[in-house]
């Protein structure tokens, strides 16, 4: 039977048994002729034709079963051929698996987290129609709402459905090795259902369960309720303590519930009284949360609320002047930062599997020349077109299933490598990264990967085969012609990888700039051997008891071996602090735009520790303290805006909180960068902690040499619970890991890195299909090489004859690629600091790389051919 009737067999039993049915009637009908012939009447011609033939059930039983099972047995020796020809040929098997596992492998680990961030649907019901709400001010556009504010946005507005506030603290509680502080989410009583959320165990908040005057109440996350209680149902109606206050237990999140602006909230709680539920429009401390009207757009809902906004202003010039809405989707506040990096390697995974799928094209057409004539045999021996069609798709699906099970591995590896990469400060603002893992979305990707894979590597070399002359292949005269045609094709091919090689190469260059620039801002201080501490004190510390604390501190910790200075500060650099206030100089208007800087503590001792750059005036003293005049150090980019054009030492400034108290300026300062690293310098003003003490603040010490900062960082804590066992400390650790561990730094970083890694694959799979090219190429040229010398041709003549080949092809592929990679670059604008897209050095750079990488390729082959003996090679012909 043909090969078409037995795969229809396997694919369709309804088919199979008409065809059966067709072929026992026709023999039965040649039988009752027969039987006719010889003199039978029709009846007796009939019932013996079918008393020959038996039971026909039974009869197409057997014939169906001998079909199948000719069938199955044909293909498992196709399957014994391939594993064979795979077996034959382990550098061929060998580099297509590596390819396809590198290319595959890293095109999966990649989607992972696209799929996690970026497909896989928030967490909360039609999250398209919740925006983030925040107040907008000549700094910026992004910052807190005050509780008076929220309420006039929620009476007044006409575009949303609801609309709630929420913030992020950290109150204390008791745990087994002491007290410790949480993190808390603070909200108002309508968030979760803003949200389209309920809990899993009892109830979320009800209406006025936000007021003072309501009962104290928290719902816990799924993870506190698992770790603090025990993952008890009986939890609803007990107590926990926070802060010293009792809270009663109403709620249990669920399992997948997240909200990335709150980080790892373990209990959430409503506003309850907290800074802000007066009408005091001076107290920012909330973000808002909305969810739109259905047919409203969130342009619309925007100029709703910036109408409110500029009636408050006209209203309450005092505290809202300048003050502004601004209105942005949630999914791009959750998101916003990490998309442009998962979007830049998803774009960089697809094009290293299409030089996957190149290299591994190339391989199979390279070796679909070198069986031509094992082909035209098989071919001239019987064995049908698509019994030959059927071998290189077995063929293919085993070179595939290797392929790709090495591809599922490394990326299962790569997924929980990158994971766990991610700093645990900022795994917290990423909740949505924890779900990345192998899926249903995952497992249509690798299914759809390798049915391309398959239907590729199987079209490939039956392309190859069946559009050549297989009779000139048994004879051996298609050796040229067929080789001249690779070689084309294998060149193409190759430029092509050249080109998307450069195209990463570019992009992994400028981002890994913009890395090195990022970490090279002057952030006005010195940070290496700086060791720094968070410390707590006790909310019911009077101011002077904090004092007293605060100079026991610092006088053990420089005290301790290798410190050679310490301070105090409200925050450490690049920290990205967020406590802005409103400066005039004394006897000028208030201006608004322009008066706005960051209003921070810092102690005696502090700037010198650090090391900041004195430019004008003096750091603070011990004379500045509780009982002496207001002072406040500046920064320079406050003096500019503030004093253009005089000095500023001695000059007085107010701000809106403390606006009865004149501030002498008594020093300035080179700019600190305390926002992070890719956020341009900002004013800042500097009080002295002991005329404002606070409970929360910073140890810094300086070591006079730097692996003495380990030694300190173990001692700080423990100096600290001597002096008083009941201050909290948290996160001791060198400034400079801390600075790495930004989020700004660390999504450069990982933009480098990730993409340099893309690069590096692409670049070195783009030379090894430019080496097989050119040695291919010398291996069909040998009888020309062989004549060429025979006629006196040099040994340099030869190398520049293989060399300029595979210069060309680079030129081509470099100049495509170059091309390319300047657009590539403008996508990645947002993820450039201090470089262009068309950074010359960068692209000089890269066309120095790929030209020693060329000249790497084509190096051996070339030594190859100039080493032939001509004698030989004409002999071998």
């Amino acid at each position: 039977m043909s090969l078409m009737r037995r795969v229809s067999n396997l694919l369709s039993r309804a088919k199979a048994d008409r065809e059966i049915d067709a072929e026992l009637r026709s023999h039965i009908e040649m039988r009752v002729e027969e039987n006719l012939a010889v003199g039978m009447t029709p009846e007796e011609a009939r019932r013996d034709a079918l008393v020959r033939f038996g039971n026909l059930a039974t009869t197409k039983e057997k014939v169906a079963h001998m079909d199948m099972a000719l069938t199955l047995d044909s293909i498992w020796a196709d399957i014994r051929f391939a594993w064979r020809q795979l077996f034959k040929n382990p550098g061929f098997a060998f580099t297509a698996i590596a390819v396809l596992m590198l290319s595959v492998g890293s095109g999966v680990a990649t989607f992972a987290f696209v799929d996690a961030a970026l497909i896989k649907p928030l967490p909360y019901r039609d999250p398209s129609h919740l925006v983030a709400l925040y107040e907008s001010t000549p700094v910026g556009d992004r910052y807190h709402i005050s509780y008076a504010d929220y309420l006039d946005w929620k009476r007044l507005n006409h575009a949303f459905a609801s609309l709630d506030v929420y913030d992020l603290e950290r109150l204390t509680i008791s745990a087994p090795g002491g007290v410790i502080r949480v993190p808390v989410a603070r909200v108002s009583d309508g968030f979760f259902r803003t949200l389209g959320t309920s809990p899993m165990l009892g109830r979320g908040f009800v209406q006025g369960e936000d007021q003072p005057s309501a009962p104290q109440t928290v719902i816990l996350s799924y993870a506190a309720w698992q770790k603090r209680f025990g993952a008890n149902r009986s939890v609803i109606g007990t107590t926990v303590t926070l802060d010293g206050t009792s809270f009663v237990v109403v709620g249990v999140l669920e399992p997948g519930f997240h909200f990335a602006p709150v980080g790892p909230a373990e209990f959430w709680i409503t506003l309850h009284g907290a800074c802000g539920v007066t009408t005091d429009r001076d107290c920012h401390r909330y973000y808002g949360v909305a969810r739109l009207r259905d047919g409203v757009t969130r342009d619309s809902a925007h100029a709703d609320l910036q109408t409110i906004a500029l009636q408050i202003a006209q209203n309450y010039p005092a505290s809202n002047r300048d003050r502004g809405a601004t209105t942005i989707p949630l999914t791009e506040v959750i998101l916003g930062e990490i998309r442009p990096i998962l979007l830049a390697l998803l774009c960089g995974a697809g094009l290293l599997l299409t030089i996957g799928f190149i290299n591994v094209a190339s391989l199979l057409v390279a070796r679909a020349e070198s069986r031509k004539r094992e082909v035209a045999v098989r071919g001239a021996l019987g064995a049908s077109r698509n019994l030959l069609v059927r071998q290189f798709a077995v063929e293919a699906i085993l070179l595939t299933v290797s392929g790709i099970a090495a591809a599922l591995g490394s990326a299962l590896i790569a997924i929980n490598v990158l994971r766990n990469q991610i700093p645990l400060a900022l795994r917290g603002g990423m909740p949505y990264l924890h779900e990345a893992r192998f899926n249903a979305h995952l497992s249509l990707l690798t299914g759809v990967t390798a049915v391309a894979c398959v239907l590729v590597f199987s079209a490939v070399p039956a392309i190859r085969f069946f559009s050549a002359d297989m009779q000139e292949a048994l004879h051996g005269n298609g050796r040229s012609v067929a080789g001249n045609s690779w070689r084309k094709l294998g060149s193409k091919l190759v430029a092509t990888e050249i080109a998307i090689a450069v195209v990463l190469l570019t992009s992994a260059g400028l981002l890994g700039r913009s890395f090195h620039n990022l970490l090279h801002v002057d952030i006005g201080i010195a940070p290496e051997r700086l060791a720094v501490m968070h410390v707590i004190m006790p909310i019911e510390r009077t101011d002077k008891e904090r004092v007293q604390l605060e100079r026991r501190i610092l006088a053990q910790m420089t005290a301790l071996p290798g410190v050679t200075s310490a301070g105090i500060s409200f925050s450490v650099p690049v920290n990205s602090t967020d406590n802005w206030a409103h400066f005039r100089v004394a006897g000028r208007t208030y201006i608004g735009e322009g008066d706005e800087a960051n209003d921070l503590d810092a102690g005696v001792g502090y700037f010198e520790t650090v090391r900041a750059r004195l430019l004008a005036g003096r750091f603070f003293t011990d004379s500045d303290n509780a009982s002496s005049r207001p002072v406040v150090v500046i920064n320079e980019t406050m003096a500019k805006q503030m004093f253009p054009s005089e000095n500023p030492i001695g000059k007085h400034i107010i701000d809106q909180y403390r606006k009865t108290i004149l501030l002498e300026v008594v020093g300035v300062i080179h700019d600190i960068q305390e926002e992070t690293l890719d956020v341009s310098h900002r004013a800042a003003a500097y009080t002295p902690y002991e005329q404002i003490p606070d409970s929360d603040l910073y140890i810094t010490t300086r070591t006079a040499l730097s692996n003495e900062n380990e030694t300190v960082l173990h001692s700080m804590p423990a100096v600290v619970h001597q002096i008083d066992p009941a201050v909290i400390t948290e996160d001791p650790d060198t400034l400079v890991t801390r600075i790495n561990d930004t989020p700004a730094a660390y999504l450069h970083r990982s933009a480098a890195w990730l993409v340099g890694g893309f690069a590096g694959i692409a670049l070195l799979l783009g030379t090894v299909g430019l080496y097989g090219v050119i040695a291919y190429s010398v291996s069909q040229r040998t009888r020309e090489i062989g004549v060429r010398m025979a006629l006196g041709a040099q040994r340099g003549t030869v190398y520049r004859l293989i060399l300029g080949e595979a210069g060309w092809l680079t030129v081509i592929g470099t100049a495509t690629g170059l091309v390319g990679a300047v657009p590539a670059a403008m996508l990645l604008r947002k993820l450039l600091y201090g470089t262009q897209a068309w950074d010359a050095s960068t692209l000089a750079s890269v066309v120095v790389v790929m030209a020693a990488s060329a000249l790497l390729a084509s190096y051996f082959p070339a030594r190859r051919a100039a080493s032939v003996n001509p004698v030989d090679a004409l002999r071998a012909e």
